[in-house]
């Protein structure tokens, strides 16, 4: 049986289950981050590396020739590289035919940017989409979770740096940005949530990594993402902690808000709080900061419809009867305790509930779609799938849904695409909201 032909971005089992660790002292995704940050922030034709950061790219890409001799190896380009074409690769990369990988990609920066930005907490790019669409070019990413890094590779050309708590991670950071950009972890600040906040060490004192790169770094300005729950977390305390953290570190911070993005064109119900704020020495008035005003109401709101599959989708997202009567049971023990927890079944013409990580994320937005004509399962399910056309939305529904665009590539199992799309930040209400605030900035 023909071996099947794997890029960076299909990774084999056999790797993956170990961390991706292959050669040198390095993880393969730290050795990919290098050379695909390395490749995309190049000045011009030639960029010679010097020192020990041009070390760290020849050891990445003669990691990188040996991975595809590997696992590549119908492809002949891989044969025999020379010690010679690693060093004139290093020296002149975007000359050099070995690294299609990291240009085929759907998202490219624009070839003369406005500005530039890094997108921390990256996921798989909601905030490189909208920054990128406004004219920003991307010098640097970071995201923890290995499935969000290849989903990233794959539309962006580039691996993210892992662990954003680690020296080394920082260590990459380039100076002279003009904008951090960070959803940063939501669940210590969530309303279904446990709500521990910064006692969360785990997740809720990741923003302090954001605090020490602005302190750090002094870029011009900062667009921060949260849920809303961290508006009332400990009575309010949690934000004024934040913010008087902002402001020592030497920002002027616009009052956040929340900001919903069905009022931006996608028809999710999905309220978000935004922090934005200008370095003090600028001395920009942030009383002349607007939030956008809502772009869709009443009868220009979209509607699920809108974003529904055009045509059958698999059985594999029809719910069994078994799972439907134990849905309709969980309801009912919730709604006599008062409770409001429970399936929900979306109106084509209505808009969907907030998509979120977890079963009930999906749950919550099960919808009617009685086009499946053949209903033999696919799947090991407990009894037969419903004739009632209960199914729940598919991966790419969830995309639309959150405002990314057709040629956005799915590279991951289903379970991932759902907890990377319900992690993503909403596009169009992150772009409306970054225009004025570039605006205000004078760099578009």
């Amino acid at each position: 049986m023909a071996k099947k032909k794997v890029n960076i971005v299909n990774l084999p089992e056999e790797i993956t289950e170990e961390g991706l660790k292959m050669y040198g002292s390095t993880s393969y995704e730290t050795q990919i981050a290098i050379l695909s940050h390395y490749l995309h922030n190049l000045k011009g034709k030639r960029d010679v590396a010097s020192g020990k950061k041009r070390d760290e790219i020849i050891e990445a890409i003669r990691d990188y020739i040996e991975y595809k001799r590997q696992y590549d190896k119908k492809n002949p380009i891989w044969d025999n590289v020379s010690d010679e074409k690693v060093v004139e690769a290093a020296d002149s990369p975007l000359e050099s035919d070995l690294f299609a990988d990291f240009f085929s990609i759907p998202f490219p920066a624009p070839k003369k940017p406005k500005f530039t930005f890094i997108d921390l907490f990256a996921g798989i790019g909601g905030f490189r989409i909208a920054m990128q669409e406004l004219g920003g070019k991307c010098v640097y990413s970071s995201e923890f979770d290995a499935q969000a890094q290849k989903t990233y590779m794959a539309n962006y050309g580039e691996m993210p740096f892992g662990d954003i708590t680690k020296e080394i991670t920082k260590s990459y950071i380039p100076d002279h940005f003009d904008v951090l950009c960070g959803g940063f972890p939501c669940q210590a600040f969530s309303l279904a949530g446990r709500r521990l906040g910064f006692e969360d060490e785990t997740r809720g004192t990741l923003f302090f990594e954001i605090e020490e790169i602005l302190r750090r770094k002094q870029p011009k300005a900062f667009f921060l993402e949260n849920v809303k729950g961290l508006m009332i977390h400990k009575g309010g305390q949690t934000i004024k902690t934040i913010l008087e953290h902002l402001d020592k570190v030497g920002y002027d911070v616009v009052p956040p808000q929340t900001v919903n993005a069905m009022d931006f064109g996608v028809p999710q119900h999905r309220e978000r709080v935004y922090i934005i704020g200008f370095r003090k020495d600028l001395h920009i008035d942030i009383s002349k900061f607007n939030y956008p005003e809502p772009q869709t109401t009443g009868k220009k709101r979209p509607r699920f419809r809108d974003v529904m599959e055009k045509h059958e989708v698999s059985v594999k997202y029809y719910l069994s009867n078994v799972y439907v009567e134990t849905l309709i049971r969980h309801r009912a023990r919730h709604e006599a305790a008062g409770h409001g927890f429970g399936y929900e079944i979306i109106d084509t013409d209505g808009v969907a509930n907030a998509i979120v990580v977890g079963g009930m994320g999906r749950e919550r937005n099960l919808v009617i779609d009685k086009r499946l004509t053949d209903f033999t399962p696919v799947t090991n399910i407990k009894g037969e799938v419903n004739h009632d056309g209960i199914r729940r939305m598919t991966p790419r529904e969830w995309a639309r849904l959150q405002g990314f665009p057709e040629e956005f590539k799915i590279v991951v199992a289903d379970a991932s695409a759902y907890k990377q799309f319900g992690n993503s930040v909403a596009i169009p209400a992150v772009k409306a909201t970054a225009k004025n605030e570039l605006k205000l900035l004078g760099v578009i």
